[in-house]
């Protein structure tokens, strides 16, 4: 059996993450950012957000995560990804990964998928494509 035959249009994968203090802090640490919408909670309620904005490349990594140790085969390689912010995040959120395989390319050995990032209370935080190599 090839990789590629562990993928079938339709299938669904779950993943579910929380945005957690360690985890925002990792990040900020990490690139540096210290834009006043994710450091400083009155700036962004002034600018109507309920309190700071997590940054959305966290879901970026959660996308990374979900590819390399969500699917049933770690011979996979990120090839292209999209996100279309629609929400905010903010600290301590549950964001679930829901994850559909949209298209299957066994000529090439590509998969896509369409994904929602959707909180607890089912609320859409964000949705794109990715599409994958498998070997």
């Amino acid at each position: 059996m090839k990789n590629i035959d562990l993928f079938h249009i339709g299938d669904n994968f779950n993943c579910l993450f929380v945005v957690t203090e360690d985890v925002y802090l990792h990040f900020q640490e990490m690139i540096g950012d210290k834009n006043p919408l994710h450091v400083d909670t009155d700036f962004a309620q002034r600018k109507g957000f309920k309190k700071r904005v997590m940054y959305g490349n966290i879901l970026n990594g959660y996308i990374s995560y979900f590819i390399g140790m969500g699917l049933p085969s770690k011979d996979v390689m990120l090839i292209s990804q999209s996100i279309n912010w629609k929400k905010p995040v903010y600290m301590d959120d549950q964001v679930n990964l829901e994850a559909k395989v949209s298209e299957v390319s066994e000529a090439v050995g590509i998969v896509e998928f369409k994904y929602k990032f959707r909180k607890k209370d089912n609320v859409l935080v964000a949705s794109g494509n990715i599409q994958i190599k498998v070997f």
